[in-house]
């Protein structure tokens, strides 16, 4: 796949953790699009696959980074963390005739659970701490999504903290 957006944040002016989250956002965006705007399956078929391990990788890097933060630092924070957890529960597994449909009910689900941590949390964190706090956390959470496989198992755990530990297994 040629996708120049596909490249690590690591060489790039971004620092702060809700910066490196909304890149990845971003690049969930681009990839559901593909998907939507592409008639060939098995192109669509590749940008699934590709939206479907970017979409594990952070998920789980916000579970081991972003939402430990926010349970510390913030007040309300267990409450959002808990709120974003339940949302990340969502599960694509489309049939063929079901597939559009689905992924675009996914993405609705997605880009609302996007506007909130982008608008809400993440302003809210960003607050909250320090520079030097959020830029070891956007450190963190790059270096977590390094090592994080596709998916976790199916009977795996969804409640802290075994989620996280399990899911890496």
């Amino acid at each position: 796949m040629n996708d120049e957006r596909n490249e690590s944040l690591g060489h790039s002016q971004v620092f702060k953790v809700s910066q490196v989250i909304q890149e990845d956002h971003h690049q969930l965006e681009f990839y559901y699009n593909k998907i939507i705007n592409s008639n060939d399956p098995d192109e669509q078929k590749r940008y699934q696959n590709a939206f479907v391990w970017e979409l594990a990788r952070h998920s789980i890097a916000e579970e081991l980074v972003v939402y430990p933060a926010l349970e510390r630092t913030i007040s309300d924070g267990s409450g959002r963390a808990e709120k974003d957890r339940s949302q990340h529960q969502e599960k694509l597994s489309p049939s063929d005739e079901q597939f559009i449909p689905a992924i675009k009910g996914l993405w609705r689900d997605l880009s609302t659970h996007i506007k909130e941590e982008e608008e809400e949390d993440l302003v809210r964190l960003e607050e909250a701490i320090s520079m030097t706090e959020s830029k070891e956390l956007a450190s963190s959470f790059e270096k977590t999504k390094s090592f994080i496989p596709t998916r976790s198992h199916p009977n795996a755990p969804n409640k802290p903290p075994f989620e996280t530990v399990i899911s890496l297994m």
